[in-house]
């Protein structure tokens, strides 16, 4: 898929309580207003001890998840906590399950899910080969009619070899996998493992925009899906995971220089309609 190319300059203005985020670039069909207002879910994560069970429930277990990935996803609090106002997600080399490692991959699956919408998390990246945490989104319907058919949006992905990148991404029927319609952010001058950025989408039944930091880097809309040939399956509900992978086809082994553990560190989640 071919992407538009544009440059965007971000401000912020207050108007009776509410943000709104202005983008602009220099292409007229991307530019558009992020409002911030009507916010429908939000945990700040300030409640030492376990995620909030009304919010956050757990995939346990090995078997690769699709990618041969290494690790076993637990609900240990040595992989997951919540402590000092962050959530730290943690991986650790060590055997268990028949995994070379533990971590772990929470879902808001029957907790919370919504159709359309902003959503955006503030994090603080791990490093090293090997790492992939992301920050993504599965159909509600992904029991019924599986994957790609239910869609997924990757609303940030990121390889621990490749600190000052993230991606966003898209899958469903005719774009998934090794096919996915995809695009990366790059950092100058930075690093995202140095310091906390918020990575978000807008959605709705046209277009889904990619932020950094409320900077729009990327548009992909329903008709240039369906111009390649792809279904738009993002027309239903979706429920949001935050997961910290180790190895796999994406992204490879770690290797002789990764350090464990390595922390992927969430300072909130929120939602706004």
């Amino acid at each position: 898929m071919k992407f538009l190319n544009f440059k965007i300059s971000t401000f912020s203005i207050i108007f009776l309580g509410f943000v709104f985020t202005l983008s602009s670039c220099d292409d007229d069909e991307t530019q558009t207003v992020t409002t911030k207002f009507n916010l429908v879910m939000e945990d700040n994560f300030d409640v030492n001890g376990a995620p909030n069970p009304q919010n956050w429930t757990y995939d346990i277990g090995a078997g690769g998840w699709g990618n041969n990935e290494l690790q076993y996803y637990t609900d240990r609090p040595e992989n997951v906590i919540v402590q000092n106002g962050y959530l730290i997600i943690t991986a650790i080399k060590e055997p268990y399950g028949g995994a070379s490692y533990t971590s772990t991959r929470l879902k808001t699956k029957g907790k919370f899910d919504q159709k359309y919408g902003r959503f955006e998390a503030r994090v603080k990246l791990p490093q090293g080969k090997g790492i992939f945490p992301a920050f993504w989104m599965l159909g509600s319907n992904f029991d019924q009619v599986g994957w790609p058919q239910c869609g997924e949006i990757d609303i940030m992905e990121y390889l621990g070899n490749k600190p000052t990148e993230v991606f966003g991404t898209i899958h469903g029927p005719g774009f998934s996998g090794g096919n996915s319609i995809s695009k990366k952010y790059a950092l100058t001058n930075d690093r995202f493992d140095l310091d906390f950025h918020v990575f978000g989408v807008e959605w709705n039944e046209n277009y889904i925009n990619w932020y950094v930091d409320n900077v729009l880097y990327n548009q992909i809309t329903r008709e240039k899906v369906e111009d390649k040939g792809g279904q738009w399956v993002f027309d239903n509900s979706f429920f949001m995971l935050l997961n910290l992978a180790v190895g796999g086809n994406l992204p490879g082994s770690p290797d002789t220089n990764t350090t464990f553990p390595q922390r992927m560190i969430v300072d909130y989640v929120k939602v706004y309609k």
